[in-house]
């Protein structure tokens, strides 16, 4: 099963109409860092969190699954 962060990662990229190679342009990351948080085989460090919270305009709880908004 998906970790929270994976499962919420992707539906914002989508919402946004982002493939994954754009988002990590967006965020200064490869590709395939994409793909792995999306697959929930990897987190993003705190800095990195906080960036993909502010590229998306959501709170870092948000992200996480500690709030549903």
């Amino acid at each position: 099963m998906k970790n929270k962060f994976a499962q919420r990662i992707k539906e914002l990229r989508v919402e946004n109409k982002l493939n994954q190679g754009k988002l990590a342009e967006i965020l200064g990351v490869k590709q395939s860092c994409v793909s792995k948080w999306e697959r929930g085989e990897t987190l993003p460090d705190i800095e990195m969190l906080i960036s993909i919270a502010e590229a998306f305009s959501v709170s870092t709880d948000y992200l996480l699954g500690v709030k549903e908004y």
